[in-house]
C-alpha cells in the first residue's frame, strides 16, 4: 500500500505531466462543474414543413415540429442548453410570402431560441418587415457590422449580448455579409455595411473585458471562398478571443466543426449545418470550476420524422 508521501508525490508528477494541476487539491478544484450544450441552425429559409417523402435529395427531412421535438428532448437530458441561429430565417417557401415572417418568429419563440443573427434574405421583406419581426422576437438579434442608425431598425439589434446560464457568462456577437449587389438597395435602405473583422474584434474585446467565460460569433459571412471575400475562415484567422463561430450563408454541410488558428495562435472552432433546417448542430463543452473549457463531443443531428416517433 502506498504511504501518504508516496501518494502525494505520484499525484504531483501526474499533475506536471497533465500540464494543468500540480496537487490533489487542484485536481479536485478543477473538476468538471458545468456542461454547456450548444444547439444551432442556419439558413432555415422558411422551411416549416418537412421535405416531401419522395424528394430526391432530402426525403422527409426537416420540419419545425421535428426540430422542436429534438430540441425539447435534448433540453430534458442536458444541464445547460443554448439554442442559436446564424441567419436567413426568412424566404424560400410560400409561408414567408403569405405571413411575412410571423410564422417563423412565432415558431422560434416557441422553441425558445436564445439568440440569432441577420442573414441577407432576412431583408427580403424590406426594413419594415425586418423591424417588425425583430420586435416580435422573444430573443435578441445580434449584429455588429450593419449600421442601422439611419433606419427604422435602429436600436433593435444588439452589437453584442451576454447570456447567463447557471454560473456561465456567455458573450455573443454577430456579423453579416456585404449587402450591396446581393440584396436590392430598396430592401436594405440606408443600412451601412462595415468591416466585419474590425467590428467583431471590437465587440469581442468588450466581451472579454466583461469577463465572459465563452465567446460566440453568429456569422452570416459564409464558410470559405476562393477569392479574398471575408469568410468564417478569414474571420477566425484575423481575430482573437472568439471560441466558436457558428456560420451560415454558404449552406455548407460540415460533418464536424473545423478548427482554425486565430491571429495569436489559439484554436477557434467553426461549424455550419447546411440549410432548410434538416440538421441541427450539437456541441458539448465541459467547464471546470476555474472555467477552463474543452469540447467534449460534437454531432450533427438529422431532423426527420423518426424524431417524433422516438
Amino acid at each position: 500500500m502506498q504511504n501518504r508521501r508516496t501518494f502525494l508525490k505520484t499525484m504531483s508528477v501526474a499533475g506536471v505531466v497533465a500540464g494543468t494541476v500540480s496537487s490533489p487539491l487542484q485536481l479536485m478544484a478543477n473538476e468538471v462543474k458545468t456542461t454547456l450544450t450548444i444547439l444551432h441552425t442556419n439558413d432555415v429559409h422558411s422551411h416549416i414543413e418537412p421535405f416531401a417523402d419522395d424528394d430526391k435529395k432530402y426525403p422527409g427531412l426537416g420540419g419545425a415540429a421535428q426540430r422542436a421535438t429534438i430540441i425539447n428532448s435534448i433540453r430534458q437530458k442536458e444541464e445547460v442548453v443554448l439554442l442559436l441561429d446564424a441567419g436567413d430565417i426568412f424566404q424560400g417557401t410560400p409561408y414567408f410570402n403569405f405571413f411575412h415572417g410571423d410564422l417563423e418568429i412565432d415558431l422560434m419563440n416557441k422553441m425558445q431560441y436564445d439568440a440569432a443573427t441577420i442573414g441577407n434574405h432576412d431583408f427580403d421583406g424590406g426594413l419594415e418587415t425586418l423591424s417588425k419581426q425583430i420586435s416580435r422576437a422573444q430573443f435578441p438579434f445580434v449584429n455588429c457590422n450593419y449600421d442601422f442608425s439611419d433606419t427604422i431598425v435602429n436600436g433593435k439589434v444588439h452589437k453584442h449580448f451576454i447570456l447567463k446560464k447557471g454560473k456561465l457568462k456567455i458573450g455573443i456577437t454577430g456579423c453579416g455579409v456585404e449587402l450591396n449587389g446581393l440584396v436590392p438597395d430598396k430592401l436594405y435602405g440606408n443600412t451601412k455595411y462595415l468591416d466585419p473583422i474590425q467590428c467583431v474584434q471590437q465587440q469581442v474585446d468588450i466581451l472579454k473585458e466583461k469577463k465572459c467565460h465563452f465567446i460566440i460569433c453568429l456569422s452570416h459571412l459564409g464558410y470559405k471562398y476562393t477569392d479574398a471575400k471575408i469568410s468564417d475562415i478569414v474571420l477566425a484567422q484575423q481575430t482573437n478571443g472568439i471560441d466558436l463561430i457558428i456560420g451560415g450563408h454558404t449552406h455548407t454541410f460540415l460533418d464536424a466543426p473545423i478548427s482554425e488558428k486565430n491571429n495569436i495562435g489559439k484554436d477557434v472552432l467553426i461549424n455550419q449545418v447546411g440549410w432548410a433546417g434538416i440538421q441541427i448542430g450539437k456541441l458539448n463543452y465541459l467547464f471546470e470550476k476555474s472555467f477552463r473549457k474543452k469540447l467534449s463531443n460534437s454531432q450533427t443531428v438529422i431532423v426527420d420524422k423518426k424524431s417524433i416517433e422516438k
